[in-house]
């Protein structure tokens, strides 16, 4: 699918460069024929109006173009006479030779007379005409259209190089476009395929005790057994539930819901009832708690979901914490943003896999996997985080591991 994506997205980029591209090559084509054709009628005109001859008895006549550069361009005149029928025509000047009584000027004369208007082409000889009544005579002026043709020609061959190789340096770029636009897609479809995975595993082994338990209940003869069995489905059913919620959640952050409602709230007391809520949990697991919160930190949030932040990684620090080791809970203002740190001790994460701890489902390693919970806290920790504008981090190394909070505080 992200292949076909990837294709699609270079197709529509090169479609609409090579539109773009076709336009103004075609555009400047055409302004400069209608240039050129201008600048060869007024040649005409010019020359009709002269003798056809140059001081020194050689011909010239040229266009300029592009300012200072002038092409001559071949020319002749032709006065031409009528008496009873007959025409004779006499070459005035230009710089064709050998045209007088020639089958060739006859042919040309021919075609120029048989049309009407005082201005056309003579396709056969690629000539450019402008016939003026005289009176006693008609003036005719030509002008060989050869040269705009070869200009005109080689301006579209240095287009069409020149839009060959935008082309094909757009064609690298679009690609590499395409790779950088579609990779959040390539990660979101990944991350959906891993989630499906991990939510069917998660939800296999409760579905499992539960109908292990019924069928047992259909069958029991046992009068404390069936008790045993109904605790058990609860017990499963109740941990079903938390996971639907935890996953509801974050559907609802997925499809961008504004789940909290922000009010100004005491951080400094949030975390104070979170630690003595922790406290005796920390005692039980023998990772004692330590905390160290400053006063009158408050902040524009919700009440609810910044204790269930706090919540999730003091109960994450008391899991995976190490055995006997402290579990550290501080909280601290600096001018802009309240910092709140859950520290506890044990073997160091690796670098790459911090980033990870935050991806649903996903525990560091195998150890981890053993403790109770879906690996969905810390993904709506840091759904949390965002909400209130904050941001929520790791840090890992020999002497502890650190989940680091931060949040604007309130405006005063």
């Amino acid at each position: 699918m992200i292949r076909k994506l990837r294709l699609k997205l270079v197709a529509i980029c090169m479609a609409m460069v090579t539109a773009v591209l076709a336009a103004v090559f075609l555009s400047v084509f055409f302004a400069m024929r209608r240039n050129v054709q201008e600048l060869s009628r007024q040649l005409l005109f010019r020359v009709a109006q002269e003798s056809g001859y140059s001081l020194g008895g050689q011909p010239s006549a040229g266009i300029a173009i592009d300012g200072d550069q002038t092409i001559l361009l071949p020319y002749f005149t032709v006065n031409v006479y009528s008496g009873r029928g007959t025409y004779y025509a006499d070459v005035t000047g230009g710089t064709y030779a050998n045209l007088d009584d020639s089958e060739e000027l006859t042919a040309i004369l021919r075609d120029c007379l048989a049309q009407d208007a005082s201005e056309g082409f003579i396709r056969d000889y690629h000539l450019r005409y402008l016939r003026q009544d005289k009176g006693l005579y008609i003036r005719l002026a030509f002008v060989d259209t050869s040269m705009e043709r070869a200009i005109l020609q080689e301006m579209m061959g240095s287009y069409l190089v020149i839009g060959a190789a935008a082309l094909l340096l757009l064609l690298g770029v679009s690609i590499l476009l395409s790779r950088w636009a579609t990779r959040p897609v390539e990660n979101a479809w990944r991350q959906q395929r891993q989630f499906l995975s991990d939510a069917s595993h998660e939800l296999k082994t409760p579905l499992t005790v539960i109908l292990s338990n019924a069928e047992l209940l259909e069958t029991a003869q046992l009068a404390d057994r069936p008790a045993r069995w109904a605790d058990n489905i609860r017990t499963e059913a109740q941990q079903m539930k938390s996971l639907v919620e935890e996953m509801l959640t974050l559907a609802r952050a997925d499809n961008m819901v504004r789940t909290v409602v922000l009010a100004e709230v005491s951080l400094s007391d949030i975390a104070a009832d979170c630690a003595l809520a922790f406290e005796p949990v920390a005692f039980e697991a023998g990772k004692p708690l330590e905390y160290q919160i400053k006063e009158d930190v408050t902040v524009p949030g919700d009440r609810d979901k910044l204790r269930q932040l706090v919540s999730v990684l003091l109960d994450n620090a008391i899991k995976y914490g190490a055995e006997g080791g402290t579990i550290t809970l501080s909280l601290q203002k600096t001018d802009r943003a309240a910092r709140l740190t859950v520290s506890n001790p044990g073997a160091p994460i690796p670098a790459e896999q911090l980033p990870r701890l935050f991806e649903r489902f996903y525990r560091a390693d195998a150890s981890r996997g053993e403790q109770s919970g879906f690996g969905l806290g810390l993904p709506i920790a840091r759904t949390i985080a965002e909400e209130h504008k904050g941001s929520l981090r790791a840090e890992s190394d020999a002497s502890s591991t650190r989940f680091i909070f931060t949040m604007p505080l309130k405006r005063s």
